[in-house]
């Protein structure tokens, strides 16, 4: 069983990824904590206890930052033209859900999770990193107690999407991310170079929802507001990123990967880009040197992707 601590600002994908991680058999999900990003704090914490509620997820949710790493960073715009007003595709979520958070914040509960589960605890990451950033300022040598740490973020041989540069995740806390890379544990980085290739067509989320009964249809229904925002810009469909981090947590051997030293351009008209100097490429002394190695996923098997997301998401089975 893989334990999984899924760090996350629900946001459509989100709930994608969230009820696959439930629905996995091999995946014992232990913990959901909330940062800002696809809409205010307040907000990404409330679709969490409501998708927990709705789904009977039994994991705790814990309420994580909402300002950057860096408070002194201006605040950008929420995205409510990709994700809705209420974050969840404009469904009427209601304000208040009637389930206990975890006392503590989410980067206390990250830490002590991992120490009582020492070598055991995978951390996947789809939003901003802040809350893992401040876990590691809080707790620095608590890195090493971590399995893997799986990240949907940045773009590496393609452009951003939010600028030219950059992948709106990693933009929205560079600093963040930054200290996330360089950190002493394993990152692998599913990245804009794969998921914007791994598409979900309206049909094949409808067929799902038909098959999978009321929770697929929850999700099918929040979806339609994400669908309606691809379909101005890629056609049929809507780019699932933050499934396909979870899909390499239990699939590894549907993606290729680049090791590497992995540094995030702070500031100027770069901010939020993401760079690896790949091992074995020889350059002068500089800023990746001394950095651990990370993989960045270069390749996938969009299809093969697809095929586990429903069979997990649909039937509870390995993909």
């Amino acid at each position: 069983m893989h334990k999984v601590i899924f760090d996350t600002d629900p946001g459509i994908d989100d709930a994608m990824a969230l009820l696959f991680l439930h629905r996995h058999p091999d995946i014992d999900l232990v913990g959901v904590t909330t940062v800002f990003g696809n809409a205010p704090l307040d907000i990404t914490t409330r679709n969490a206890l409501f998708l927990k509620q709705q789904w009977g997820m039994t994991a705790p949710v814990a309420r994580g930052a909402g300002v950057t790493f860096d408070p002194s960073r201006p605040e950008g715009h929420w995205p409510t033209f990709i994700h809705g007003e209420d974050g969840l595709g404009n469904i009427g979520v209601p304000d208040k859900i009637d389930l206990p958070l975890d006392p503590r914040p989410a980067h206390h509960f990250i830490i002590d999770t991992v120490k009582a589960n020492p070598g055991e605890v995978t951390l996947i990451a789809v939003g901003r990193m802040t809350n893992l950033a401040l876990a590691l300022r809080e707790d620095p040598d608590f890195a090493t107690l971590v399995k893997q740490v799986i990240i949907m973020g940045g773009a590496f041989e393609i452009n951003g999407n939010v600028s030219p540069a950059a992948e709106a995740n990693i933009h929205g806390d560079p600093e963040a991310a930054d200290v996330v890379f360089t950190a002493p544990w394993r990152v692998t980085v599913v990245g804009l170079d794969v998921t914007t290739r791994t598409v979900m067509t309206s049909k094949f989320m409808d067929e799902m929802a038909k098959e999978g009964g009321a929770p697929v249809q929850l999700l099918s229904d929040l979806s339609q507001f994400y669908i309606e925002f691809y379909n101005q810009r890629t056609g049929d469909g809507m780019v699932v990123h933050d499934a396909c981090a979870c899909v390499y947590l239990t699939n590894p051997e549907l993606f290729e990967t680049r090791s590497g030293a992995i540094r995030v351009v702070c500031g100027g008209i770069a901010d939020g880009q993401t760079i690896q100097k790949p091992d074995g490429v020889g350059f002068p002394p500089g800023n990746w040197d001394g950095h651990p190695s990370q993989l960045v996923c270069t390749n996938i098997q969009p299809d093969r992707v697809l095929s586990v997301i429903r069979s997990t998401i649909v039937h509870g089975e390995r993909g």
